[in-house]
């Protein structure tokens, strides 16, 4: 229970410091066992940060207290279930309306063309050689990026294109839909932004850095075809 009690003292007192907007306090770490409870407490914090969940500081350390202390937990493990299920249930919902906000907002914009798959594409700078097909193999030059802003996979080393900057090559059918349908209707040389809906991206799995149901904007070039 010291493990326990010591992450609770630690959560209190960093909320409190976000609430007042002030430093946190200096915290003394006597023993092994308090350096532990420290990091048991940021991996937790972070871990909940990735997911993007919103927890009252109370009933989660109600929740290790019963799960610690061996007691009788005040939800089942239906009822637990339950409320993960209406949670993302939710937050489907949610995202699904931001994106198809945010591309009946694009879709009006000027430049920006729209498949019938619902992909949305906008030329940045035309090509002057061939077309791939569904056979080729391409090498391309590309920044992937979520609808806030955060890069999530790139070819280039920097902010800009540099002579170091290697391009990725693969088969136009090994990548996601909304690549394999953009790099069609390329030439070499193009350079395209991307608006790729979920279904034409990762769904609802989502995939490493990416959400669950996320709308992917990519700047494409194709460098070449093999």
């Amino acid at each position: 229970m010291r493990l326990f009690a010591t992450f609770i003292v630690l959560t209190s007192l960093s909320a409190v410091a976000s609430a007042q907007d002030k430093p946190a306090p200096v915290i003394e770490f006597k023993t092994v066992g308090d350096r532990i409870s420290y990091g048991v407490g940021l991996n937790i914090g972070r871990s909940l940060q990735q997911q993007g969940l919103e927890v009252d500081l109370k009933l989660l350390s109600a929740g290790i207290a019963a799960s610690l202390a061996g007691t009788e937990p005040a939800l089942t493990s239906q009822e637990i279930q339950a409320a993960f299920a209406e949670y993302q249930a939710e937050k489907t919902k949610a995202g699904r309306e931001i994106v198809k906000t945010f591309l009946d907002d694009n879709a009006k914009k000027k430049g920006v063309k729209q498949t019938k798959s619902g992909l949305q594409y906008l030329v940045l700078r035309e090509g002057t050689g061939e077309k791939p097909t569904t056979k080729s193999t391409v090498s391309t030059h590309y920044r992937g990026k979520l609808i806030n802003g955060n890069v999530f996979d790139e070819s280039y080393k920097g902010v800009a294109p540099t002579e170091a900057d290697r391009p990725v090559s693969f088969g136009v059918t090994q990548v996601i839909a909304g690549w394999t349908e953009a790099l069609q209707l390329m030439k070499v040389g193009a350079k395209y932004r991307l608006f790729i809906p979920p279904e034409l991206a990762y769904g609802e799995r989502g995939q490493s850095s990416i959400p669950p149901n996320s709308l992917l904007i990519f700047e494409i070039e194709l460098v070449s075809i093999k």
